[in-house]
């Protein structure tokens, strides 16, 4: 018997899910612990991105058009 079947038979409906914690304690898993970093790097190039936008209508585009001036 190899040690996948020994394993799948130990573990039984539990086999081939993710239950690995970070910490014993704290009720997520590794791959949402991933998934939150992924999401939350994209949010940060997002706001980066915003940001950039706002900075440039600030600076050029308002003053374009009459909206205010940049002293």
């Amino acid at each position: 018997m190899g040690e996948a079947k020994r394993r799948k038979a130990t573990l039984g409906e539990k086999y081939g899910q993710d239950t690995t914690r970070i910490l014993p304690w704290v009720p997520i898993t590794k791959t949402q612990a991933e998934k939150l970093v992924e999401l939350s790097t994209r949010l940060t190039w997002v706001g980066i991105g915003g940001l950039v936008v706002a900075w440039v209508t600030v600076r050029f585009i308002g003053p374009a058009f009459g909206w205010w001036q940049v002293v």
